[in-house]
């Protein structure tokens, strides 16, 4: 928007852009890679709350939450490591994906004569050893309201929030046994907050000066909701390493953050602490040998020193 004075009106028309990376997702993506990946399907991540989106004039026939979590959960699975972590099979539209094949395998019998399958043409589909389940969960209103307010001589000013608190439940499941390896729960908070000022007093004899602002800011319920998600699939990693159901490939570079996780789910570090301790341990980290620079200091005998 040009800078011409009107830069405080919200834009009513702009370009749609790409979203910046939230902190969870920016945690997801640094997780040291894994010793191997981990094929896991998703056949639906669901809202189990069975809320309606309520209203001023009454209920809706809308849901309180997004109905697109599965989407998110896939997307966070490949944030993962930066796609390092899970290798992930279609199914939640598995119907669609055997439509297709069926199409291909139809048309090349009858325009090419096959009689059977051709592997090259149409090969086997991936097949995963972890299901993915659970849901939405939990969807609470007004867990946190107040403000505060003053006065004088007509010209006052008030400030009003609120909080939400929406909540996911992630379990790992196997395909060999059907036993339920791990399980996972996260929860975020959905601030809104408004700020308004007015004044209502006589400046002179018959002239009333009236006057009324303000603004409110609500946070994406979307946006919450991915960052909850993030935070299972992180939690879930991490109990997965910490129940030897998977390992990193260098389990001393992944150490550190395995600790952190172990200290934020005794309840020892907050969010905002892994953040901050994510940051210190980014900064003081150890320089990595490429193999490279290996090999070159091997050849002097390990004399040479960083």
């Amino acid at each position: 928007m040009a800078d011409d004075g009107r830069s405080f009106i919200p834009e009513t028309s702009s370009m749609a852009v790409i979203p910046k990376a939230t902190q969870t997702q920016r945690l997801l993506q640094e997780i040291p890679a894994p010793s191997r990946p981990v094929a896991v399907a998703v056949y639906g991540f669901t809202d189990q709350t069975g809320q309606f989106k309520p209203s001023e004039t009454g209920q809706t026939l809308s849901r309180a939450v997004t109905q697109g979590a599965g989407s998110i959960l896939v997307k966070a699975l490949q944030d993962a490591g930066n796609r390092q972590w899970f290798t992930i099979v279609e199914r939640e539209q598995l119907k669609n994906l055997l439509n297709e094949r069926q199409i291909i395998r139809e048309m090349r019998e009858r325009y090419l004569g096959e009689q059977g399958v051709n592997p090259q043409a149409l090969p086997a589909l991936l097949f995963a050893g972890v299901l993915l389940e659970g849901g939405i969960i939990g969807y609470d209103t007004n867990t946190v309201t107040g403000g505060a307010g003053a006065g004088f001589l007509g010209i006052g000013a008030h400030t009003e929030y609120r909080q939400d608190t929406v909540t996911v439940y992630l379990r790992a499941v196997s395909v060999r046994t059907g036993e339920v390896l791990t399980t996972v729960t996260a929860s975020k908070t959905i601030a809104s907050k408004s700020l308004g000022a007015s004044a209502f007093r006589f400046v002179a004899f018959k002239e009333l000066l009236e006057a009324e602002a303000g603004f409110t800011t609500n946070e994406p319920d979307q946006l919450a909701l991915q960052q909850a998600i993030e935070k299972a699939v992180y939690g879930l990693i991490m109990e997965g390493v910490d129940l030897k159901l998977w390992d990193f490939a260098d389990p001393k570079v992944g150490w550190p953050m395995l600790w952190r996780y172990r200290e934020e789910r005794a309840g020892n570090f907050s969010a905002a602490q892994v953040e901050a301790a994510m940051a210190k341990a980014r900064e003081s980290a150890p320089l990595r040998i490429k193999p490279e620079d290996k090999s070159k200091e091997e050849s002097r005998g390990g004399s040479g020193g960083r």
